[in-house]
């Protein structure tokens, strides 16, 4: 194991640290909101709040994704600029909102992230890391930092019984149910999401 979430949740200090911010609102997606989870357990002083999306603790009774979903998530991984494109795009119907499928949009987004960085290596190295490092459960039943945990009902990727036990493990979390969203963020949802978010981090702000 290369590294755990841990690992990567002290890289983002890190950019907090270079950017001269003591305290900060930390919003993770998927992965990214076990790496905020793990962040609240270790490190509370550094955060104003936690906002955690289509995530999971860890516990394997929970989160757990379809068989369809998790093919595609640990199939063979692209090889070139087209093939990328084209798991994306099947990734996204198969694990996606169902009612905001947009090739056109997904396509361009994924040309974009192809350009940007392809590396598949990193990627399996990213799931070892949530594999490797178990449960966050006992962790999250001491978090103090004000948390919103939200989730889509239509997510099979990490199915919305994970955000339920993120949000029943740490004291005080807020769960907010978004009908129709799966594990992404089309347009359709942005409103509604800025405002949970914007909310969340005025409270939590408030002396």
């Amino acid at each position: 194991v290369a590294y755990r979430l841990r690992d990567m949740a002290t890289d983002a200090l890190a950019v907090l640290d270079d950017l001269g911010i003591d305290r900060a609102h930390v919003m993770g997606l998927s992965m990214g909101g076990m790496i905020v989870q793990q962040l609240a357990i270790d490190r509370p002083e550094r955060l104003l709040s936690v906002t955690s999306v289509m995530s999971t603790t860890g516990d394997p009774d929970v989160g757990q994704a379809t068989p369809e979903a998790f093919a595609i998530l640990t199939g063979p991984p692209a090889t070139s600029r087209a093939s990328a494109i084209a798991r994306h795009l099947e990734g996204n119907r198969t694990f996606g909102s169902p009612d905001h499928y947009d090739p056109d949009r997904l396509t361009q987004a994924a040309e974009e992230a192809f350009d940007r960085c392809f590396y598949p290596p990193g990627v399996a190295r990213q799931i070892t890391a949530v594999l490797a490092s178990g449960s966050r459960s006992d962790g999250l039943r001491t978090v103090t930092v004000p948390t919103l945990v939200m989730h889509g009902d239509a997510d099979t990727l990490i199915d919305i019984s994970g955000g339920r036990r993120t949000a029943e493990c740490i004291p005080g979390a807020r769960f907010e149910v978004l009908e129709g969203m799966g594990h992404d963020y089309p347009p359709a949802f942005w409103d509604r999401w800025i405002e949970l978010v914007a909310d969340h981090a005025g409270v939590a702000a408030t002396p």
